[in-house]
């Protein structure tokens, strides 16, 4: 089991544990409209984008898997945040499967940048991760993460009353 986040090294991206200096680009991130439209619909509070890394590092150290910050390779400056983790939402759906999430600042759409970290995240998970498959949960409406979610090898599963879709990717023998 792996206790932090293990970096990932991609051609543009640092996919890393999240660290406590992290807070205020999280905030700004989960604080902005256009972001968290399709992710629940409402911008969420400082406080709340802190219980987020604090969730993010217990989930690493509690089943070994989580959620990265990813940063620009570059600058270092923190874009986006993904990974897996088990949100336990009571969807059926969703049950029994390691549930893939992402988000990102705007700065980064439409540069491929989500297809680039999500790529790297389930070439970690199939090679860590005795799970058979991986699920993820988008609202109707958000065809960006629908294109990176098919581009790394989802597909629809099931649809929600909710307008959402859960798709699903099967573990990639290495």
């Amino acid at each position: 089991m792996t206790a932090i986040a293990p970096s990932i090294v991609t051609q543009r991206l640092v996919l890393r544990a999240h660290r406590v200096e992290d807070h205020p680009a999280c905030a700004a991130l989960w604080g902005n409209n256009e972001v968290t439209r399709f992710i629940g619909g409402v911008p969420k509070s400082s406080q709340e984008a802190w219980f987020r890394i604090l969730q993010y590092t217990g989930s690493w150290q509690l089943i070994g898997y989580g959620l990265w910050a990813i940063c620009d390779r570059e600058s270092g400056i923190l874009i986006g945040e993904g990974g897996f983790s088990d949100f336990r939402r009571g969807i059926v759906a969703l049950e029994g499967a390691p549930e893939i999430g992402w988000a990102f600042a705007q700065q980064a759409w439409g540069s491929g940048i989500a297809s680039e970290a999500v790529s790297a995240m389930v070439a970690w998970v199939d090679v860590n991760l005795i799970a058979s498959e991986t699920r993820c949960l988008i609202s109707d409406g958000n065809a960006a993460s629908v294109k990176v979610a098919t581009r790394n090898g989802y597909v629809a599963c099931a649809d929600l009353p909710d307008e959402a879709r859960v798709f699903r990717r099967l573990r990639q023998a290495h």
